[in-house]
């Protein structure tokens, strides 16, 4: 008997152009992504190794055994968590000894070749793990860990997606990414890696934050114990925190970066339209200017019949097209485009919450407020 229940689904990869073309209504054709990833080692480098056929040989475990993570490996949650149809997830980075992340530039850090970071999704059981590796040439690999019913170990699932049948999930079915689906999200943005950044771990935590979990990491214990080096001073003076007129907009603006910004950013690799989502930082503080700017009062390019042309309208969530792409469901409409098959009801309550509060005239920069 099969050790999982599973089937392939036929469908075509999904690099950023392909995914350009499902935010259309925010977008124009989006060109073809650089790869990062195992296939884009340059001539003459060393071969890769393949991907481990198990989780247990990836160096999760300690030795071996799937009960017990490595304690050498650094558990951490990031304040504004990707939404993925109520999934709880664990997160671990392992960096190679001796070495440390490069913060010097607080929105692209620049991680060592032999970093690895895990995630582990879970129901009423572990369903998959998802893992990205830095190669010794530079590149980053992805791969995906389907876990056996018995919780003995997880192997590797195949390079196109995958649907497992499981009960706890929205209607008994959950999709595996393709590896192509993990590159057009990860590769959207100044680096691959997600979750793992200066906002996502500032110690000055959101509490509004939707579906956060208690942070087990901060950007105070990662400098102490040596493995970020040349953050900025200003940050260590002021933890990262985004600057909002009300505790409802601080979680709104992080909720959109956190399930948005890697693909709507100005990094020049997301799609290519005007608007950005993404919370970084600038001079002494995270911008959230250029958020609100991108956002009130402009039109999409394409909107559904019957939709809202405008992205947001300051008062009038029932007039903003970003609650209605984030409630469909519709593949050529949804918002975001991949990894999830409900509506998250939580995270669309704050954002409409937060436009229906808005004033009419803001436009761009409200007085902060304190949570």
């Amino acid at each position: 008997m099969s050790r999982h229940r599973f089937r392939l689904i036929a469908r075509r990869p999904a690099p950023r152009r392909a995914i350009a073309a499902v935010l259309a209504a925010l977008a124009v054709v989006a060109s073809a992504p650089s790869a990062i990833s195992a296939a884009s080692a340059p001539a003459g480098a060393a071969a890769i190794p393949p991907l481990p056929p198990r989780l247990g040989l990836t160096g999760l475990f300690e030795d071996g055994n799937p009960a017990r993570v490595d304690p050498g490996h650094l558990a951490f949650s990031p304040q504004y968590p990707l939404w993925t149809d109520g999934a709880r997830k664990q997160r671990w980075i392992s960096l190679p000894t001796g070495t440390a992340v490069d913060a010097r530039d607080p929105n692209a850090w620049q991680f060592p070749p032999g970093t690895r970071l895990w995630k582990t999704f879970a129901y009423d059981r572990p369903v998959e793990t998802r893992m990205i590796e830095r190669l010794a040439d530079g590149s980053w690999r992805y791969a995906t860990y389907i876990w056996r019913e018995d919780g003995s170990d997880a192997d590797l699932a195949p390079a196109r997606a995958t649907v497992l049948t499981i009960a706890a999930a929205p209607e008994g079915r959950y999709v595996v990414p393709s590896r192509d689906d993990c590159t057009a999200c990860h590769e959207g943005g100044a680096t691959p890696v997600l979750g793992f950044s200066a906002l996502q771990l500032s110690p000055d935590r959101d509490p509004h934050a939707p579906h956060a979990s208690a942070g087990q990491l901060g950007l105070d214990d990662l400098v102490r114990m040596g493995r970020i080096t040349g953050l900025p001073d200003a940050m260590l003076r002021k933890p990262p925190r985004i600057p909002a007129a009300s505790p409802e907009e601080r979680a709104a603006l992080g909720y959109l970066h956190g399930n948005c910004g890697h693909c709507h950013n100005r990094s020049g690799r997301g799609v290519p339209v005007a608007l950005n989502l993404a919370a970084l930082w600038r001079d002494d503080g995270i911008d959230a200017d250029s958020i609100r700017a991108s956002m009130f009062g402009r039109e999409a390019r394409y909107a559904g019949i019957g939709q809202p042309r405008r992205l947001v309208v300051p008062g009038e969530p029932v007039s903003s097209l970003l609650p209605v792409r984030m409630r469909s469901r519709d593949p050529l409409l949804q918002m975001p485009p991949l990894g999830t098959q409900s509506v998250d009801d939580r995270g669309l309550a704050l954002v409409e919450h937060w436009i229906a509060t808005m004033p009419s005239s803001q436009r761009t920069s409200p007085k902060e407020t304190s949570p």
